[in-house]
This record gives C-alpha cells, sequence and structure tokens, in this order.
C-alpha cells in the first residue's frame, strides 16, 4: 500500500482493529460469546449473588462464572477487563509492554451499602455532627485501610490495568452514562488520528450490579418486571417491552493506524470509520422526544467516516427494550436512512445480553466486527409481538447469513450522552 492509501478521506491515519477480547453473561472469550449470540441464547437469569426479595427486578445479566477474591464493583469491573484485555493483546499479537495509551470506560464507583452501614456505625453522632453520610466521610478519612479506600476510588482499575500491561502516560478513566464504551474508543480513535500515537488500549468494564442498582433504576422505571422466565424479558422493539435488563460484562479493542499494523505483519480485524457524538440537554435520564440529538451524532458518525446512509447495511440498535428510548431510536434512524430504513437489518445485542451500561458501547463494537468477519447477523431474540409504531427489520429471533461491509452501532445514554460509531471491514 502506499503512504496515501493509509490515509482516510480528511488525510488522517486510518485506524484498524487488531485484537479484541469480550466477557458477557453468555461467556467468557469472543468464540463463546459469538457462538451463543448468533444461536439467539439469552445470558439473562435470576439473581443469586445477592438477595432481591421485595425488589421488583430480580433478573440480570450478572457475570457470575469468575473467581474474584473480594467482589466489590471495583474488583469485579478489573477482573473483567483484565480478561478482555489479555484475551485482546493475544489476539493482536502483542506482548510485553503495550507501549500505548489506555482510555478506559469505568462505571461510576461508589462503597456498597454493607460498607457505608460498617463506616457510619463506627463514628457516633457526638464526634461527627451532621447527617449520616458526612458521618461516613468522616470515617473514610480515619479508616487506614487501604484496600478499602481502592475499592471506592474512579481511577484506580486504569491505574490497575495500566501496571498490568505495561501502557503509558496517565491512563484516562472516563464515564460517560450507557455511551461510555463509544468514549473510550473515540478518544484511542483520535489519539491515533492526530498523531500523538500508533496504537491505544481501548476498554469499557462494568461490574457495578448490586442490589442499590436494582433499585436506582426501578424508581426511574427503567427496569423490566417481566421476571418470568427471565431469558423473555428483553424484548427490544417488541409492543410489549416494558424495560430493560440491567447486566454485567466488559470488552477491549486494540487500535493501531493501519501503517503500524500492516509494517508489524498485524491481522487487520475491521476499521474504525467514523465517530460521533452529541449532548442531549432535554432531561437528566429521559433523551429528546424528538430525538434530535440522537440524529445528529449519527450523521456526524456518517460525516466523520467519509460515507452517507447508502453505505450502511447493517445496524447495532442500542435497543434498550424501554419502551420511549427504542421508540427514540427508531425516530432517528428514520429521520437519517428514511425509506431505506426498513430495508436495512437492525438488530440488538441486549436481547440476549442485557444493558451492560458502561461496558456496552464496547460490548456492541466487538459485535458488530464480529458480524462482519463472519457474514452472520445476530438476531433480535423475543421478537413476538411487533410494536405497529416501529416498521424495523430486526432480524427476529434467528440470525440470517449476509455479507456486510459497513456497519452502524448506536449508544444513547442516560444524562444525554449520544454516541455512535461506523465500523467496516476494508479501508476503502
Amino acid at each position: 500500500m502506499t503512504t496515501s492509501a493509509y490515509r482516510d478521506h480528511l488525510g488522517r491515519p486510518i485506524v484498524a482493529v487488531t485484537g479484541m477480547g469480550i466477557i458477557t453473561s453468555l461467556g467468557q472469550g469472543l468464540k463463546d460469546n459469538w457462538d451463543a449470540l448468533s444461536s439467539g441464547v439469552s445470558g439473562i437469569h435470576n439473581i443469586t449473588r445477592f438477595p432481591t426479595d421485595g425488589i421488583s427486578t430480580r433478573i440480570a445479566g450478572t457475570v457470575d462464572f469468575i473467581d474474584i477474591p473480594a467482589p466489590n464493583a471495583v474488583e469485579r469491573s478489573y477482573a473483567f477487563a483484565r480478561e478482555t484485555t489479555i484475551e485482546a493483546l493475544a489476539q493482536a499479537g502483542l506482548s510485553g509492554d503495550f507501549n500505548g495509551p489506555l482510555f478506559l470506560a469505568a462505571p461510576p464507583i461508589e462503597p456498597e451499602w454493607s460498607a457505608r452501614f460498617e463506616l457510619a456505625d463506627r463514628s457516633p453522632p457526638a464526634d461527627h455532627p451532621g447527617d449520616a453520610y458526612d458521618r461516613f466521610l468522616a470515617a473514610m478519612r480515619e479508616r487506614p485501610d487501604a484496600a478499602f479506600h481502592e475499592a471506592a476510588l474512579f481511577g484506580a482499575i486504569s491505574e490497575r490495568l495500566a501496571d498490568r500491561f505495561g501502557t503509558r502516560g496517565l491512563p484516562v478513566t472516563l464515564s460517560t452514562a450507557c455511551a461510555s464504551g463509544v468514549t473510550a474508543i473515540q478518544l484511542g480513535v483520535e489519539a491515533i488520528r492526530q498523531g500523538r500515537t500508533t496504537r491505544a488500549l481501548t476498554v469499557a468494564t462494568d461490574g457495578s450490579l448490586s442490589a442499590e442498582a436494582l433499585i436506582r433504576f426501578s424508581l426511574l422505571s427503567a427496569l423490566s418486571t417481566q421476571n418470568d422466565p427471565p431469558t423473555k424479558a428483553s424484548k427490544p422493539f417488541s409492543k410489549d417491552r416494558d424495560g430493560f435488563v440491567i447486566a454485567e460484562g466488559a470488552a477491549t479493542l486494540v487500535l493501531e493506524s493501519l501503517e503500524a499494523a500492516i509494517a508489524r505483519g498485524a491481522k487487520i480485524l475491521g476499521i474504525m470509520k467514523g465517530c460521533g457524538d452529541k449532548a442531549d440537554s432535554f432531561h437528566r435520564t429521559r433523551s429528546s422526544p424528538d430525538g434530535a440529538p440522537a440524529i445528529a451524532t449519527i450523521r456526524a458518525a456518517l460525516a466523520d467516516a467519509g460515507m452517507d446512509e447508502t453505505d450502511i447495511g447493517y445496524i447495532n440498535a442500542h435497543g434498550t427494550s424501554t419502551p420511549e428510548n427504542d421508540k427514540m431510536e427508531y425516530g432517528a434512524m428514520s429521520a437519517v436512512f428514511g425509506d431505506r430504513l426498513p430495508s436495512i437489518p437492525v438488530s440488538s445485542n441486549k436481547s440476549m445480553i442485557g444493558h451492560t451500561l458502561t461496558a456496552a458501547g464496547a460490548v456492541e463494537a466487538v459485535f458488530s466486527l464480529q458480524t462482519m468477519l463472519a457474514g452472520t447477523l445476530p438476531p433480535t431474540i423475543n421478537y413476538h409481538n411487533p410494536d405497529p409504531a416501529i416498521a424495523l427489520d430486526v432480524v427476529p429471533n434467528t440470525k440470517r447469513e449476509k455479507q456486510v461491509h459497513a456497519i452502524l452501532s448506536n449508544s444513547f445514554g442516560f444524562g444525554g450522552q449520544n454516541a455512535s460509531l461506523v465500523m467496516a471491514l476494508d479501508p476503502a
């Protein structure tokens, strides 16, 4: 290839994906996940990690098959990220220090209830006047327990990953709600495009599922309460959808400039063609009903890729299974793709793995790349009662063999964070 062939339509270095790793409730590793996902298997099950008595939602896509010595949110999230990074680096053929920056999407970290009660009980009100939270903070400052403090530090996961894999520079930890995984990838893409590095490690992980998380999302009326059977609860774009199913997971992507990857003989798994992101200031948790920020996000990703709507052969939808979000996303896609939308396959991985929150954008990017590599479109399962107001080809219930060369993947998050990726099999 000539030097110009390594540059995109704006003269920037083309960004390739050379390694992928993934963990979801379907299993550990790309092969097990892809085999289950493409076969329409659900990873949603009854929660056994903690009691769910009195909670309206008793199901989730928890990852219960990895041994974690201290199973708090930091330890779970770190363990998931560590394992997916090991897999991704092995696939990329990289060993030793990574010698590139780390961009990590991680969940907001808070001490869990048991730890809060333990600390608050240690500090009598007479010594620390104020409410229970004031006393809790005072107790945290006084407790000489490094492990406990790390369990409540937002940046602890990225620092441990940086030490473990030899990344360079200060690791970046970010949280942009459900768009976090795409944001981490976008930061890696931009670092390479700007010539600041020839490779980047982009990781998204979420092990924050707890009783408190269930209660908080339940108070927002966001979770499905169709607990029986668990595997049928997540039904994106169906008329009887009633909310998302919360889940855990992680994904890692190794990004490299195409020129550097080819120079070292790496296998190219796909190309990060375009990234788009727009803020939505409509509401703290609800998306703008007119879908304007989501529309702008999709168009921004296409423009960044140097492509238009006719180039997209498949859409990996955000597809949460909430009544409002599915409707908004359909409206946004309709505005961009117009009369062509019904002929474009659109499916939601969340029908099988649930919503992995902070990890979702990266998890779905891995599945999108694998969709192109395998020539197989994963289904949207539980699609038995179509919503007449949402006219989509959701690849209902059964996978479809079809080769596509460019995919749009959407992530529209709570708090107004919207992000989209355009990925392709080759640079052209």
